[in-house]
């Protein structure tokens, strides 16, 4: 597996990044407990958690504010990170040990592209952004993302996902990809 489809994510995630304005930083989110500002710093600082899971080290950052400077630079630092430490020799075949299971990088690559795509989306939608994202990758998420979550990880906040949503019909695959991971779309 390569870092092909977090590559994508990233890019679906920067452009709607560039979009965020300064006054939207305290608006609500479909991340219920989250604002922008949160998700944010969740999609910035995430991309250093996805680092350093994939170099088995633990994670130095957290806690950081990078709403509240250049996010989109930010976004460009931590995202370099994260696609060099996934690119790194072995990583992919390597078991990796995260704090909720272990599994091989090839695996975990694709978490990291779901998640980075998933709240690219929410921040769209909190934005007031197009939310039809890339919708080869948003199709090939979704495919990945039916089959890997089962029921388990479903059900209210701190549960990794919410119960899945009906996507209206005619919904862009990132719609539908949202619905499934729980999103009103």
């Amino acid at each position: 597996m390569s870092t092909a489809a977090l590559e994508q994510a990233i890019s679906s995630t920067r452009a709607v990044l560039a979009g965020v304005k300064p006054d939207q930083l305290d608006d609500l989110t479909p991340c219920a407990s989250w604002k922008v500002r949160d998700l944010v710093n969740h999609v910035v600082g995430g991309q250093y958690f996805f680092a350093a899971m994939a170099e088995g080290v633990p994670q130095t950052t957290g806690g950081e504010n990078f709403a509240d400077g250049d996010l989109v630079a930010a976004f460009d630092k931590s995202s370099a990170a994260c696609v060099a430490a996934f690119q790194a020799d072995g990583v992919m075949t390597k078991m990796l040990t995260l704090p909720f299971a272990q599994m091989p990088g090839a695996a975990f690559v694709g978490i990291a592209a779901t998640d980075t795509f998933t709240h690219g989306w929410d921040l769209a939608k909190a934005t007031s952004q197009p939310t039809d994202l890339a919708p080869e990758l948003a199709a090939q998420l979704l495919t990945g993302a039916k089959q890997a979550i089962p029921d388990s990880f479903r059900g209210p906040e701190p549960a990794p996902f919410g119960p899945e949503q009906s996507a209206p019909a005619g919904a862009s695959n990132a719609d539908q990809l949202a619905a499934f991971l729980g999103r009103t779309v």
